[in-house]
């Protein structure tokens, strides 16, 4: 996959990508992440990149010149296509679905908003896909950006060391991962359950199991309404005091 990040911030990329998960598939060739100046293709001496509103009010838009310049050159520099991304608090909500989504692409441009936003012709007549990571306010769409690709690289094949790790993690079934423990067995008095040190494979998975659906229910109960539970999963948590799941 190819990666290509438009920022009027490149710097702020300087480290996230260089480490863990994302350098080792990009140095094992899974991964060509490529992070540009929008200003290197604004126009005048200051390569001004923003102005003011039409209409008025605070803050500084983006202007459309450089960010299609940008944007067309960078396409222009691989056959491969794929969506062009928009960070902005308008766009859908990224979750793991949209994650597995975007790392089924060969290539990803993504823009990254700043200030006020970008100018509506962007919207209108560039991207083709926008994104958000939130209800909340950020400086721009650097961040956000990092958020997706940190995202998207983990479900490339090879990418993580076991095959097995992305489908245990949290939200791959819609639930929250089970809790986690290593060695030592025991520490400052507190122990590691019997059942994850008994060898007996299928306990373990029942308890993982069983440890996610209460720990989904206690904290992220919209996401136990809209996952799939069986009735045995149900009676389950009937008797843990969960009562309120919606009939199969």
């Amino acid at each position: 996959m190819r990666i290509d990040i438009l920022t009027l911030f490149p710097g702020m990329f300087r480290g996230p990508f260089d480490e863990s998960i994302i350098k080792r598939a990009a140095d094992a060739g899974l991964v060509e992440i490529n992070v540009h100046d929008i200003r290197g293709w604004a126009e005048g001496k200051h390569s001004v990149a923003d102005d003011y509103p039409y209409g008025g009010g605070p803050g500084m838009v983006m202007k459309p010149e450089p960010i299609f310049a940008a944007t067309e050159a960078v396409l222009d520099q691989s056959p491969d296509r794929g969506p062009i991304v928009l960070m902005t608090p308008a766009g859908r909500q990224f979750s793991h679905d949209v994650a597995l989504e975007l790392a089924k692409e060969q290539r990803l441009v993504i823009i990254c908003g700043h200030y006020e936003g970008v100018d509506q012709r962007v919207h209108d007549h560039l991207a083709t896909d926008e994104v958000s990571v939130g209800d909340y306010v950020l400086s721009g769409g650097e961040i956000p950006a990092m958020i997706v690709v940190d995202a998207v690289v983990r479900h490339l094949p090879g990418a993580l060391g076991c095959a097995d790790s992305a489908e245990q993690e949290s939200f791959s079934e819609g639930l929250l991962e089970s809790p986690q423990y290593t060695r030592p067995p025991e520490f400052r008095g507190w122990t590691v359950p019997d059942v994850l040190l008994s060898g007996h494979h299928a306990e373990v998975a029942k308890w993982r199991r069983r440890q996610s659906l209460l720990l989904t229910a206690q904290r992220r109960p919209d996401l136990l309404k809209a996952s799939r539970i069986s009735n045995e999963d149900r009676e389950w948590l009937a008797e843990q005091g969960v009562e309120w799941l919606p009939p199969s």
